[in-house]
């Protein structure tokens, strides 16, 4: 648990207190600043949430995003007290309730209202005499009316429809609808949470990276129904397609500030790159009178430069602000500074040739033993040096289990693996903590997995991979087991690396990833010159690694088989799509 210091909050009109202010849906955070374990996050950040705006809450990892998110949840950022909030953070709780029960239970009004109807009617068919007369009938009558016009307000007979048609698109087939939630797993549980928030539609919702436990067909079906959505929204994603498609607004956090780009994804870093220029040319200017004053050793004239850079920063935040003066509750604007960034590059190394074919299934079967519900049939499949695939299909279909046949962690039941003896596997799995060793730091693991470094110092070699990954050097020697997701797979894809594979084997390789990440990510495997085996929900990653038609597959999995689409990604997906909205206006 973060040990949370908040300070500084201005939003005292917004704590719901006066009367006048009952009908506010706007939420104001103004000179804003929260640590976490002693790391600043925020720091005076202003910020306005606009009613019924779809924000996109983008940054690095570990910049505060999701503590953002929490605060607002909590209110410890003054919300107006008129504004039910719901953040999606958790899987629902496992039990007997089956998976679309969870989801109607979520109103938890409408459930009231139905039990105190069902109460009535049991109390009014108990206190009805043997002649059939009920003494206190009229009232209950009336009582009774009351609650069904209430409910018929509600919605109510078209509830569990609603939750339904909520469930399908999230992947949930109407024999898993009427399951016990305890009997799906967390990724699943995560959908029912998911579910339940899209069916209250509270006045303002987070979404704290809703795409990570979905397949493509329910990211894509998500962003048609928030794409609908005429509430507040504001959405932690590393995805740009789902960004750029759902979003109006963009916050971008940034040294420890929170700054508002209009339109989409797209649009944002259009704006950020001119903010940036900017900015670095101001700071080139400040920089160069500076130098000049300190040349001159004119003390005077050296902190005349100064105030006078201050005082542009201070005239300029007022401008920004809308004010006449500058408030003097404010922080004192700085001198300009360089425009910080924030950059990561991930890179694979040349493989060595080997002759084709590298890898086949051929006339492939796997079942897993006591689950006739499921069997891979007829599968035949093949990758060489070069190779672009792209597997898709629905959660459950056997997208991860035709990976590790070819990864060889799977024996087939049926059929044949031609596999060169050679061959290198680099393979990165939704479950990669299960092979890391949590006592060990960065270094200890890697050097460990990969001994025969070069250079004078193993471990200086070692730390020089790990900082191209964007594993910070202050966590290269700290426990793994202390690291957060998105570190932990920067040490897995640092020792695919190092491991110099022919193959990859991606299984939603961008889950714990932020944008930089995953853009540095593509870079690379665009680069590389072995075989790309990838299973994501990121649509964008997909088209960069598997946009060239003629050099790429599209292997969809579904109904038990794996078969060849006979397009491109871009084709695949407009039919998804095309489906999907139909059944969204439906």
């Amino acid at each position: 648990m973060l040990l949370l210091f908040v300070i500084g909050s201005r939003a005292s009109v917004l704590d719901g207190e006066d009367d006048a202010d009952a009908n506010v849906k706007d939420v104001t955070i103004d000179n804003f600043s929260v640590s976490a374990r002693g790391k600043e996050l925020l720091k005076n950040a202003s910020v306005k949430i606009s009613h019924g705006k779809r924000y996109g809450l983008v940054g690095p990892n570990g910049m505060g995003k999701s503590t953002l998110l929490k605060l607002l949840a909590w209110r410890k950022i003054p919300v107006p007290k008129n504004i039910d909030v719901l953040l999606v953070e958790q899987e629902v709780v496992g039990d007997d309730k089956t998976a679309l029960e969870a989801v109607v239970s979520a109103n938890e009004e409408l459930i009231k209202l139905r039990q105190e109807v069902a109460s009535l009617q049991d109390a009014s068919n108990m206190s009805t005499g043997e002649n059939g007369e009920d003494d206190d009938g009229d009232d209950v009558g009336e009582k009774l009316s009351e609650l069904y016009e209430k409910l018929q307000l509600m919605g109510s007979d078209a509830a569990e429809a609603q939750a339904s048609k909520i469930l399908a698109g999230l992947g949930f087939t109407k024999d898993m609808q009427c399951r016990p939630t305890k009997s799906f797993s967390g990724g699943w549980r995560m959908r029912i949470s998911l579910a339940r928030a899209l069916f209250v539609q509270p006045t303002l919702l987070l979404l704290d990276e809703p795409t990570n436990h979905l397949d493509l067909r329910a990211v894509l079906w998500l962003e048609e129904y928030l794409c609908r959505w005429k509430k507040t929204l504001v959405v932690v994603s590393h995805d740009r397609d789902f960004l750029n498609t759902v979003c109006s607004e963009i916050i971008h956090l940034h040294d420890l500030k929170l700054h508002l780009y209009r339109g989409n994804f797209d649009d944002f870093e259009v704006g950020y790159e001119q903010r940036r220029k900017e900015k670095n040319k101001k700071f080139e200017i400040y920089e160069k009178q500076v130098k000049a004053a300190k040349k001159s050793g004119n003390r005077a004239q050296q902190e005349k430069v100064k105030d006078r850079a201050k005082f542009s920063a201070a005239k300029e935040a007022s401008k920004n602000k809308g004010k006449s003066k500058v408030d003097e509750d404010e922080p004192v604007p700085e001198a300009p500074q360089k425009w910080r960034d924030y950059t990561v590059e991930f890179h694979f190394p040349e493989p060595t040739e080997l002759t084709p074919p590298l890898l086949q299934l051929i006339e492939v079967s796997f079942s897993y033993p006591n689950r006739e519900d499921f069997k891979l049939s007829s599968v035949d499949v093949g990758i060489d040096m070069g190779t672009r695939v792209a597997i898709v299909g629905p959660n459950g279909a056997g997208k991860s289990t035709l990976l590790n046949l070819l990864a060889g962690d799977l024996v087939p039941t049926e059929g044949e693996v031609r596999r060169s003896q050679k061959l290198r596997i680099g393979r990165y799995s939704q479950h990669f903590v299960d092979l890391l060793t949590m006592d060990e730091n960065p270094v200890q693991y890697l050097l460990r997995l990969h001994p025969d470094q070069e250079g004078l110092s193993k471990q200086e070699a070692v730390r020089a991979k790990l900082g191209k990954f964007g594993l910070p050097s202050h966590n290269h020697l700290t426990p793994i087991a202390k690291l957060s997701g998105g570190q932990k797979a920067r040490v897995v894809f640092t020792s695919i690396s190092m491991s110099k594979p022919h193959i990859l084997l991606l299984d939603e390789p961008t889950n714990h990833l932020d944008m930089q990440s995953i853009d540095a990510l593509a870079d690379a495997l665009d680069e590389f010159t072995g075989g790309v085996v990838l299973v994501s929900h990121d649509s964008r990653l997909i088209s960069r690694v598997c946009g060239d038609e003629e050099k790429s597959e599209i292997w969809v999995v579904e109904n038990g088989t794996v078969e060849f689409f006979p397009g491109s990604f871009e084709e695949y997906k407009e039919e998804l799509v095309k489906e999907i909205r139909a059944e969204v206006d439906d």
